[in-house]
């Protein structure tokens, strides 16, 4: 579809997954881990919790698995308006060296950092929004690599020319813009020097700093909230409810069965209408259930409500949330306890718990910085986002500092009086 560049690589567009081999995907998409960056002074120094600056080892989203799961199942296909247009780079022996999960979209929904303001905008002023091109692992608002480059190539240079390749692929299929959301820090970066809009965004995740039970993690906090937490522990058990953690082969259809019927209750009543189909749990699943931890909650021998994570190299990720049956406490049981003690056991550096929610605070999560960039063709629309944009940075910067200010770990002295 394009020309071969000076670098002697070419670029191409595969609109399914069944048509990119999932080894050749995946030695892009799980690159070794590059150190140091932080060290050589590539942080921003004012933002000392700027995440995944340099691409970790193992994203289970960007995976194969994960992505031809989602396509396979129905759940993101161009009849639920992700249409698939995955950018492909080869070099002059036909091996793939870079690789970007893109989709052609005709609407705003399960991308998690809201543009609808400014479709609405570019509507009223008589512009068309959509479709617009988005690069993104459907429905998860989790940090990990976008631009995807095979070890042992010129990694910037191969992200520029991906980075051309989308530009060329809006002009081409008519889309308004480019959107590339929870890239790392790095892709963040080199894309604003390329001269795509950035933006910033605040999400709670759970740093481990070395801790070697969850008890050790109570113990760094203020009594008063290692009293709430304990607290809140005990009562989502109150009601004779068993938590049970389950991966690898735990995870039956049965289980996934009522995980589902969970999901679809919850869902249902906060969305309207859930994302993922019966059939994606089975398939990711299939594909990579060592990299699953579903916490299940049991009461009467009944499931009656879950939590899904999956595991990366360094991470624990939250996913999704379901119940039938509703006990207090029980959701952040599932949903934030149950995922420190998974990743303090597996020797994980973080929890990031999915999107929104200050409420997570209390419970140890700190406001880390997520990004997107944006690429947008009408040159009023984008002077516009822009403009935007500075001022929501500005804005996004100072409450991450105050909600930075308000975390729940001690200060000074140790605290006496815990219960």
């Amino acid at each position: 579809m394009f020309d071969p560049t000076p670098h002697d690589l070419s670029l191409d567009v595969v609109g399914s997954f069944r048509d990119i081999a999932r080894d050749a995907w995946n030695a892009c998409a799980r690159p070794a881990v590059t150190a140091g960056a932080a060290a050589a002074g590539s942080v921003p120094a004012d933002d000392e919790l700027f995440p995944a600056y340099e691409q970790t080892a193992d994203n289970p989203f960007v995976s194969h698995e994960f992505l031809s799961a989602l396509e396979q199942s129905g759940s993101a296909v161009a009849g639920t308006g992700w249409a698939g247009l995955h950018l492909i780079a080869k070099d002059g022996g036909g091996t793939i060296v870079g690789a970007v999960p893109a989709y052609l979209k005709g609407h705003s929904r399960g991308e998690y950092v809201f543009d609808q303001g400014w479709a609405d905008a570019y509507a009223a002023a008589g512009g068309r929004y959509y479709p617009k091109l988005q690069v993104a692992v459907p429905f998860t608002p989790c940090t990990g690599p976008r631009l995807l480059v095979r070890p042992g190539h010129d990694a910037p240079a191969v992200r520029r020319l991906l980075a051309a390749g989308l530009a060329e692929l809006a002009q081409q299929t008519g889309a308004s813009s480019v959107h590339v959301t929870f890239p790392t820090g790095r892709e963040w970066t080199e894309l604003g020097t390329e001269g795509w809009l950035t933006r910033t965004d605040r999400q709670f995740q759970w740093l481990n700093r070395g801790y070697g039970t969850f008890d050790a993690f109570l113990d760094d906090l203020a009594a008063r909230k290692r009293k709430a937490i304990r607290r809140e522990r005990r009562e989502a058990l109150a009601a004779g409810i068993e938590i049970h953690r389950l991966t690898g082969p735990d995870l039956t259809e049965a289980v996934w069965d009522a995980f589902f019927a969970c999901y679809i209750d919850t869902g249902s009543r906060k969305w309207g209408r859930p994302y993922l189909t019966r059939d994606f749990f089975s398939l990711v699943s299939e594909r990579m259930a060592d990299k699953i931890v579903l916490a299940m909650a049991r009461r009467a021998g009944r499931w009656i409500a879950g939590a899904l994570n999956f595991v990366g190299s360094d991470t624990l990720y939250g996913r999704h949330w379901g119940a039938t049956e509703h006990h207090p406490f029980l959701h952040f049981e599932l949903c934030y306890y149950q995922a420190l003690d998974a990743a303090i056991e597996r020797g994980l550096d973080r929890v990031e718990a999915g999107a929104q929610g200050e409420h997570k605070l209390a419970r140890g999560y700190l406001p880390v910085p997520t990004y997107s960039a944006h690429l947008i063709l009408d040159p009023g629309l984008r002077r516009g986002v822009a403009n935007y944009l500075a001022r929501e940075r500005a804005y996004v910067a100072e409450m991450g500092r105050d909600l930075l200010a308000s975390a729940p770990f001690r200060k000074g002295q140790p605290e006496d009086g815990d219960l």
